[in-house]
């Protein structure tokens, strides 16, 4: 049977995969964020089928417009002959990576180099050794073990791959070698012995990599002054497996697919990689040290771990703390035996990317306390500070990156990124990224709209639109009332209901967490002294919107600043020094995890959550004062 694109392709398909499967199968990808394969949860992977045979399900995961328009959810369609189908553009999953050619904040500003002692994972020594004779007739390993000894490094360990070329290599250097140590933290194990000084004419460098749900993003950095120089970053391919953790856990697993994620995100650290050797003209062994951060999932999943036990109570990890490999032994285009580091993780849902977070916050080292959240698919967030630091995760599930709402996006050019709504016409007001035309809404432009809403009445504080609130933009949809933020022609653009209740999961899931912390402390919110925010959700975000909202709790704003991406930050500090390496462990290791799974605590504030912002107004002074008191509130329509 064959496929018919309105692209002009046409790929040969079989009827006994999904049509999701036939076009996965042939390189073409849509977005399915449940994973798509039987899963049909999400209903995004639409496609228009013009002409043809076939079979479907899940007609109630369509509007009464997309049906007659002839949309399928792909996933849940199989050909029963020649079919002719268009994908729209809401549909595809671009995942092209770019090289962008500045970074937003410079690091030598964020970073003071001196008191900095840069000791990236290898050390070179070079050695001139006597030349055996009846006299010093010591073998050549304890010749090159007792030169080392003589500088002070002892405990040295040499594998056995080594042993093959060393007396070659001792012999053709004329006893001239530079030996390459990696630094493991508790031993000094030999990485290679080269004869004679080793010439680093195209420089030394390493990766600092963020392997991210959502995006991977690369640092390359000159590990001889430390000193950062380009990045590149790509969408994390692994999403036409699913767009969480979870999905893709449940596709390693369930589906086998554990090689197919494992690939994937290899595949896309290769992908960005190469423009950045090319750009400055680096060979593979050019790139000597490489540092690993990402949640424990990723994590897993990039080192071909088997993930299924992080979904299961207990909720047990693999490993939390990670042995050295190299390069590659894991199929990164770097120098073969370049050592990896990956930053360890704390439980299954506290990853390295976290304590990442919390070393390049500096929050283990201040007496004050300070809070860092990191908010993605899942909600991350610490409370401490030099003495203790406690831990938990929620899931906020995929709505603040976009997904899981009828027009929703990532923070890319054309995203509704903030809205502001005329408390007299009622009016919206939109900007997006990049300034173009809207194409959709990311996280930060829900919470603005959600925010405007229900401060200007458009909102009851339980998430329900008012039929009654005198404005065309609320309109009578498939799955109940919703609000038009922006419509031209054929694009509309709209907040449903079922969007709203997804960000009051949401949000009330992030600051049941953050209050049950502070429970387990003893504190209070105003006891906090800084709240560090990451993630590129961050980017975007109005926090006195996300207050109004009731996601953070109601305090200054000078209290928050945001990060930008701390797991990247963290991965390059490790790089370049072993000091921030052992703080890097240490904050693992002091690290205390609450679980919230069994949690009445959390249960209870959770619930108290899912009103606007919450549903003890008291709490949220600031947000009171902010209500016009001529709108009726109720809590229901």
């Amino acid at each position: 049977m064959k496929l018919f694109l309105s692209s002009g392709e046409v790929i040969t398909a079989s009827p006994q995969f999904s049509l999701l499967k036939n076009l996965k199968n042939n390189g073409i990808h849509i977005i399915a964020p449940c994973g798509g394969e039987g899963q049909g949860v999400c209903g995004r992977c639409k496609v228009i089928v013009k002409k043809g045979k076939y079979r479907t399900r899940l007609l109630d995961k369509l509007s009464k417009k997309e049906r007659s328009e002839g949309y399928v959810v792909s996933c849940q369609t199989h050909l029963k002959g020649d079919l002719y189908i268009e994908i729209p553009r809401s549909s595809l999953l671009e995942t092209e990576g770019v090289i962008a050619g500045e970074i937003s904040k410079n690091l030598n500003k964020i970073f003071n180099f001196s008191t900095i002692d840069i000791s990236p994972l290898t050390n070179e020594i070079y050695l001139e050794l006597p030349e055996p004779s009846l006299a010093d007739n010591i073998s050549d390993l304890e010749r090159v073990k007792r030169g080392l000894s003589e500088i002070g490094q002892r405990n040295i360990n040499v594998p056995y791959r080594l042993m093959r070329d060393l007396s070659r290599n001792l012999r053709y250097g004329n006893w001239k070698v530079t030996v390459t140590l990696i630094d493991t933290g508790y031993t000094q194990e030999v990485l290679r012995i080269s004869p004679g000084k080793r010439d680093h004419k195209n420089g030394k460098y390493g990766l600092a990599i963020d392997v991210g749900t959502t995006t991977v993003v690369i640092y390359l950095v000159n590990l001889t002054d430390g000193k950062f120089v380009d990045v590149a970053t790509t969408y994390n391919y692994q999403i036409i497996y699913g767009e969480d953790v979870i999905s893709r856990i449940v596709y390693a697993t369930d589906q086998g697919g554990l090689k197919e994620l494992n690939e994937a995100i290899i595949n896309d650290i290769n992908s960005i990689l190469e423009p950045l050797k090319k750009k400055y003209a680096l060979s593979e062994e050019s790139i000597e040290s490489i540092v690993i951060s990402g949640n424990t999932a990723m994590t897993h999943l990039f080192l071909g771990l088997d993930p299924a036990p992080i979904l299961k109570e207990p909720y047990i990890p693999t490993a939390s703390i990670f042995p050295i490999t190299s390069a590659g032994r894991l199929g990164i285009n770097a120098s073969p035996d370049a050592p990896l580091y990956t930053l360890p993780c704390v439980a299954s849902y506290v990853g390295g990317d976290v304590v990442a977070g919390v070393l390049a916050t500096k929050i283990h080292k201040k007496q004050e306390i300070s809070a860092f959240i990191d908010i993605g698919t899942n909600g991350e967030l610490v409370v401490g500070n030099s003495e203790w630091l406690l831990a938990v995760a929620c899931s906020a599930g995929p709505c603040f990156e976009g997904g899981g709402l009828a027009h929703g996006m990532r923070a890319t050019a054309g995203a509704i990124d903030s809205v502001k709504i005329n408390l007299d016409t009622l009016e919206p007001e939109i900007t997006t990224i990049g300034q173009g035309s809207p194409e959709g809404i990311c996280g930060s432009g829900i919470i603005d709209a959600i925010a405007e809403m229900y401060l200007k009445g458009v909102i009851t504080s339980n998430g329900k639109l008012r039929a009654d609130a005198s404005s065309t933009h609320i309109k009578t949809a498939a799955e109940g009332l919703e609000f038009v933020l922006y419509g031209e022609k054929d694009n509309e653009i709209t907040i449903t209901e079922p969007d709203i209740d997804n960000i009051l999961r949401a949000k009330a899931a992030i600051y049941a967490g953050f209050a049950v912390l502070l429970t387990e402390t003893g504190l209070s919110f105003n006891e906090i002294s800084k709240i560090y925010i990451a993630g590129g959700f961050g980017r975007y975000l109005n926090v006195e919107k996300a207050i109004a909202i009731g996601m953070f709790p109601d305090q200054p704003k000078n209290k928050f600043m945001y990060l930008e991406n701390t797991s990247i930050l963290g991965a390059y500090l490790c790089l370049i020094s072993s000091k921030l390496r052992e703080e890097a462990e240490a904050i693992s290791s002091m690290m205390t995890y609450v679980e919230l799974s069994n949690s009445d605590k959390f249960m209870d504030e959770y619930i108290a959550g899912l009103f606007l912002p919450h549903t003890n107004l008291s709490l949220f002074p600031t947000v009171k004062n902010m209500l016009d008191p001529n709108i009726q509130r109720g809590k229901s329509i």
